[in-house]
């Protein structure tokens, strides 16, 4: 595949080849006339693919009739309206899903990390659906499929047989979520996520709201478990929205030692300014993702499948005005979150870095409209074309038959 006529992270008119899925040659764009199966760019911007690492496809209602929001504060009190009402929805569980990841690819993310909830009122219903959409999307993404004890693991017996059981069936990376503030007591909250791991030799994604001083404690006993197990580049921190909020040498250590654990960050873009600084976590090379989170389902209204949209909502909230910066956005929402699915992905080297489009790099991409890469992310244009491993898989927001 040949595309002609794109400017890499808006550099210079090129044209881009494509051989066995992968980048092979960057040239400059000539305007002689290309064969009839080239690609024609159209002087678009062409920018590594998005990578979601924070999604919940199994709380979705993309595509539904709006509803009023009837969730009460607090994780309990969330996923038990979520509880009341999954199974009352317009359209099935595995339509829903299916159609949301379609959805997103059609927008221009290939790589996924989807939480998959597990726990006694759902058994493995949810998890099904969301390993029965990563299967009939196989060849438009990558998609990790985390077994995730949203009701937490200690709370209700039955819970960690349920867990396990998805781990037999091919789950990719088992979640945990806040041990100290949800199931009350930590240490075998974590045993048992770090002991499936360990059993399954799978990676381990920690879900953390807890406030202060108690997410820093629970972050200190992630990051023992780590270093005990040898799990280096195994454990990534999600949401942790607290933990910038205690004090300035507590955020310096922590980013230090997820620095030398390699123990990577996603995040939704939340409207806290208690989280660790963006900056400071990419310049310490730190590898951090974003995520949509929870998509128009029954915890929150937001949420839309549109990565573009979550960069902007990533650079707003953290106070970007310079390009550089919202570059630097634009690079965490593509091969930030490359790089926690697969450390053989390019991660950021610092702020300045803008990975994924070298020679030799792994041809997951999209062409998008706008004038530089910081005016996509403010415009955040609908002129998309998709490409995974090398296919186009999407045009014009219509996924294509493979």
């Amino acid at each position: 595949m040949l595309i002609r006529d794109v400017r890499p992270w808006g550099g210079s008119a090129s044209d881009v080849l494509i051989e066995d899925g992968r980048i092979t040659r960057i040239l400059p764009h000539e305007a002689a006339p290309g064969s009839g199966d080239d690609v024609d760019g159209r002087g678009r911007l062409l920018l590594p693919s998005f990578s979601d690492v924070h999604v919940h496809l199994d709380s979705t209602r993309i595509g539904l009739p709006f509803r009023e929001h009837t969730g009460a504060p607090g994780v309990w009190g969330m996923m038990m309206n979520d509880r009341e009402n999954w199974r009352n929805a317009e359209v099935d569980l595995p339509t829903r899903v299916a159609g949301t990841l379609e959805r997103m690819i059609a927008r221009g993310t290939t790589r996924v990390r989807s939480y998959a909830q597990v726990d006694v009122d759902c058994k493995l219903e949810k998890f099904d659906a969301v390993i029965a959409a990563k299967e009939k999307f196989a060849a438009h993404a990558d998609v990790q499929v985390m077994t995730f004890p949203q009701a937490g693991i200690l709370r209700e017996e039955g819970t960690v047989e349920y867990l396990e059981e998805s781990l037999k069936q091919g789950a990719d990376v088992i979640g945990g979520i806040d041990p100290s503030q949800l199931d009350r007591d930590p240490a075998k909250h974590l045993d048992i996520v770090f002991g499936l791991a360990e059993k399954y030799q799978v990676e381990v994604d920690i879900h953390l709201h807890e406030p202060g001083a108690l997410g820093v404690f629970s972050t200190e006993l992630v990051m023992e478990r780590t270093r005990a197990l040898g799990m280096q580049g195994k454990v990534t921190m999600s949401h942790a929205y607290e933990l910038g909020s205690v004090n300035e040498a507590t955020s310096r250590r922590l980013i230090e030692e997820f620095a030398e654990l390699d123990i990577s960050m996603a995040t939704v873009a939340p409207s806290t300014s208690n989280h660790l600084s963006l900056v400071q976590l990419v310049e310490a090379g730190v590898r951090i993702g974003l995520g949509q989170d929870g998509q128009r389902d029954y915890w929150s209204p937001y949420g839309n499948t549109d990565m573009l949209d979550r960069t902007w909502q990533l650079a707003f909230t953290n106070g970007f005005r310079r390009d550089d910066h919202i570059e630097m956005a634009l690079a965490v929402a593509t091969m930030g979150g490359a790089s926690i699915m697969s450390l053989a992905s390019p991660r950021l080297n610092g702020i300045d870095d803008r990975p994924g489009l070298a020679e030799g790099d792994r041809a997951d991409l999209l062409l998008v409209d706008g004038e530089t890469p910081t005016s996509a992310v403010m415009d955040r244009g609908t002129d998309r074309l998709v490409i995974h491993d090398g296919r186009v898989v999407a045009d014009g927001l219509r996924v294509l038959p493979l």
